[in-house]
């Protein structure tokens, strides 16, 4: 396995060889520097710490810019650790070479935040009442939510209305459309979780 931290851009839109429009997420991968090598003898396990996007010192504590200090780069505002198969030693830096087009990888992010919902929205019910003869204040209502006398409670679990988004979400297989090595930027097909300039992990 092996990744890099991104930033989501925004979604546009390419031509492929047949002249069919593709959706696509453009996603700057890099560069990351390899801030700490997690080994086994020490560790316990094998990964490697990437940290992406430069941060003043000023809001950095000491540990941390003693930490970044190590590996010879400035202070990080995203740390992530991956695992890698190939090798590589503190101070390396991973750019976007590392993806080729064609392959698939995951995108993993924060999805967008959207408050407290209702159950239409936050889970496609249908609603109960019905639209026409005067009925006009339970048309997204959820319905019965539990049994009278016995158990005398809502179960757990039950789908109601509540704070929706703002959750750590992973969406697998996007093909790799376009790798722009000069921008660090790549192109995936389809959606990607998280708003415009949010982080995210891209993994192989």
């Amino acid at each position: 396995m092996s990744g890099l931290i991104g930033r989501k851009i925004g979604m546009t839109s390419i031509f492929d060889e047949n002249g069919k429009n593709i959706p696509c997420t453009v996603i700057e991968a890099g560069p990351c520097v390899v801030t700490q090598v997690r080994t086994t003898a020490v560790d316990g396990y094998e990964a490697l710490q990437l940290g992406f996007d430069d941060k003043n010192e000023k809001h950095s504590t000491k540990a941390a810019v003693g930490h970044f200090k190590k590996a010879g780069t400035v202070a990080k505002k995203k740390v992530v650790e991956l695992q890698f198969e190939n090798e590589y030693k503190l101070g390396d830096v991973l750019t976007v070479d590392v993806f080729t087009e064609g392959e698939f990888v995951d995108v993993q992010g924060t999805s967008k935040g959207k408050g407290f919902q209702g159950v239409v929205k936050r889970h496609g019910f249908g609603g109960v009442g019905q639209a026409t003869h005067g009925q006009h204040n339970r048309l997204r209502a959820p319905g019965s939510v539990g049994a009278s006398s016995y158990p005398s409670r809502v179960f757990k679990g039950m789908r109601m209305a509540g704070r929706m988004g703002g959750d750590n979400v992973k969406v697998q297989n996007l093909r790799v459309l376009k790798v722009m090595a000069d921008k660090n930027l790549i192109l995936v097909k389809g959606a990607v979780p998280g708003h415009n300039n949010s982080y995210v992990i891209i993994q192989k």
